[in-house]
């Protein structure tokens, strides 16, 4: 291996050590705890060495956010194709989605509710923060009719959002969140064609 080759290495390893321990961090104890010379302690690099790879913790931030949604977008995936029939799928990823944000709390909030300075809706959205939005798009699909399917997929998007972050700020019961989640996808699986049979009900 050349010396260029074990350099750019070891700057990809630290990298993806200081993403890590930003995640693992803000996991245990919340965003307020992660700052720079705090990461530095938990890596043992020093904090010149840190910004060397990132600019600051708003940096740190898209970078774990970056990586989650690309492990949101695996899971939805996952959830589309093991349904058996086109409406199954809509309620298969608005579970997984769900699930993923009660399961890591901290990490859907760098992804979806604190400040980034991820570009989001635009031509220079990072590949996987893309590839999320697409399988949503793609499993509403069927359901979407006449109507622009980014808008619709949009709608789905932000109603999902809005229970989970409604929930978790105590502002809906806990109790109800199974029945709230099936009403969702009720609303949204009413139109559109799936193969072999028409939904669309007046």
């Amino acid at each position: 291996m050349s010396i260029q080759a074990r350099r750019e290495r070891e700057r990809a390893e630290r990298e993806r050590a200081i993403v890590v321990a930003a995640r693992e961090l803000a996991e245990a104890e919340g965003w307020d705890a992660v700052t720079t010379r705090r990461l530095a302690a938990e890596i043992e690099y020093s904090q010149p060495v840190l910004y060397s790879h990132f600019k600051g913790k708003d940096a740190i931030m898209a970078a774990v956010a970056v990586q989650g949604c690309g492990e949101l977008a695996d899971e939805l995936a996952a959830a589309r194709a093991a349904a058996t029939d086109p409406r199954q799928a809509v309620a298969g990823i608005a579970g997984a989605y769900a699930a993923f944000a009660e399961r890591r709390p901290a990490l859907y909030d760098a992804i979806f509710n604190l400040p980034t300075v991820l570009p989001f809706a635009t031509r220079d959205v990072p590949v996987d923060l893309a590839r999320a939005f697409a399988e949503l798009a793609e499993t509403l699909r069927p359901f979407a009719g006449d109507d622009d399917l980014e808008a619709f997929t949009e709608a789905f998007w932000s109603g999902l959002h809005g229970l989970i972050s409604l929930m978790g700020s105590g502002r809906l019961r806990r109790a109800g969140h199974e029945r709230r989640l099936a009403l969702l996808v009720d609303r949204f699986t009413c139109g559109g064609t799936t193969p072999g049979t028409d939904s669309r009900r007046a």
